[in-house]
């Protein structure tokens, strides 16, 4: 990983600061003085900070969760429902990557990689979620679908493009790389057909597949590393993205 970045996970500064430190000549790789902050280390590349070592980056963990209809996509909620977070097993400090909003289900990312998770969900990324809706007042017709595809006017602005396919009558699946509050559903009630199930059945590379509903893994690492390919780290992503509902 870029050395600014294994600082800043290492603990010694935020990771704008390291790229400071490292050009200021604090910093060593293997004994002989850095400055560039995108020198790639690793856990034995034997990098320290004013002659101390840091220790190495703590590995990023990611589960994949299956969520269930009714359980909120939060850490804590002060209503006693039930969370995302209380359905993964796991010593690690994590939070849902994103949101899906309670009445929907499936596949939702939990991470302990604050970074990660700002990338996934930063618009600047693009990185596309796939849903199945299931809708009313079915058929959805051609000059409806077209609508999905080129764009659609709602409150907040127009949506860009989605990859949109008929499945039967009732049944559409959506790609969509934005991240609006309860997007998929504005969409199709704003061509008349509001979602009676929604489904998100994939994030970036990752696919639903057979997980059970209420279910959930944890990632491996190169799983993570697919992840991190649809979301490069390019020196930030320009704040922190919006944690939007679905």
């Amino acid at each position: 990983m870029r050395l600014s970045r294994y600082l800043a996970h290492g603990g010694v500064s935020s990771r704008r600061a390291a790229e400071e430190l490292i050009r200021a000549g604090r910093v060593t790789v293997g004994g002989e003085t850095v400055t560039d902050p995108a020198r790639d280390v690793g856990e034995h590349s034997g990098v320290a900070f004013d002659g101390a070592p840091v220790r190495p980056a703590p590995r990023t963990v990611v589960y994949v969760l299956n969520k269930p209809r009714g359980v909120v996509s939060t850490a804590k909620d002060t209503h006693g429902r039930r969370t995302v977070v209380e359905l993964v097993r796991t010593p690690a400090r994590i939070y849902p990557v994103g949101r899906l909003d309670a009445d929907s289900t499936g596949l939702i990312l939990l991470t302990d990689d604050g970074e990660l998770a700002n990338r996934l969900t930063h618009p600047r990324f693009e990185v596309p979620k796939t849903y199945l809706a299931t809708v009313a007042r079915p058929p959805v017709r051609e000059h409806e679908l077209r609508k999905l595809r080129e764009g659609v006017q709602l409150d907040d602005g127009r949506t860009t493009p989605a990859r949109v396919r008929r499945i039967s009558p009732t049944q559409l699946e959506i790609t969509i790389h934005e991240g609006r509050k309860r997007q998929i559903r504005r969409m199709l009630d704003a061509v008349g057909h509001p979602v009676k199930e929604l489904q998100r059945i994939a994030f970036g590379p990752l696919r639903l597949t057979d997980l059970a509903e209420g279910a959930s893994r944890r990632l491996t690492p190169a799983e993570v590393e697919q992840l991190r390919r649809y979301a490069p780290d390019r020196g930030g992503a320009g704040g922190r993205a919006p944690r939007a509902r679905r």
